[in-house]
């Protein structure tokens, strides 16, 4: 019998706490709450200062060995791996850069966008942890891309800021290669690796 899949634990709120109302212990609407409401589930504090919510996971041995090499808290390990995976911390490496492939020949490589996604004619190819190569279905060109990208970025909160960022630095990117007339395209070809495909 495979092991148990691993659960990630979070705290959540009671239905007291979703009703506003007095809870078991005395406690009303509005009152200061006690040490033990702080904490989570079971009497633990919170594991995260922002809303979370249990998941269940089923991994390879060889991934949950290396998420207890990162922390023995797999949540908090997958947490510092997310972060680390979409440059939220220091790094210092922009959203979007022009990668050279070949003697004067570059590439633009974007980090992950969940925006682009939408656009039906892109592709975003993955050529290294969190790092996308832009690829166009034929019959779509720069042109066709940069209008397709200002209408996804409409759709895209306020408040997302990471994502409209690298939206805005694309958009800047495309621009600039476009008006120095120093973009051309090329095809990459796809295999359909579909049940039929892999006999």
């Amino acid at each position: 019998m495979p092991p148990p899949s691993p659960v990630l634990e979070a705290p959540a709120p009671t239905n007291d706490d979703a009703r506003g109302g007095k809870a078991s212990g005395g406690k009303t609407k509005g009152s200061k709450p006690s040490a033990r409401d702080r904490k989570g589930v079971g009497g633990r504090p919170p594991k995260f200062t922002e809303p979370s919510r249990p998941i269940t996971l089923t991994l390879p041995e060889s991934t949950l060995e290396g998420l207890r090499l990162i922390d023995d808290d797999r949540g908090q390990a997958i947490v510092k791996l997310t972060q680390q995976a979409l440059r939220s911390g220091d790094s210092g490496q922009p959203q979007v850069e022009i990668m050279e492939m070949a003697a004067n020949i570059g590439v633009l490589i974007i980090g992950p966008s969940s925006a682009l996604r939408r656009i039906p004619f892109l592709h975003l190819v993955e050529v290294a942890p969190a790092r996308f190569l832009l690829a166009l279905d034929p019959g779509n060109d720069f042109k066709n891309l940069e209008i397709a990208i200002h209408d996804v970025l409409e759709d895209v909160p306020e408040n997302d800021e990471r994502e409209r960022a690298l939206i805005a630095q694309l958009l800047q990117h495309i621009r600039n290669v476009r008006k120095n007339s120093r973009v051309r395209m090329a095809e990459i070809l796809f295999v359909n690796i579909g049940d039929h495909a892999k006999r």
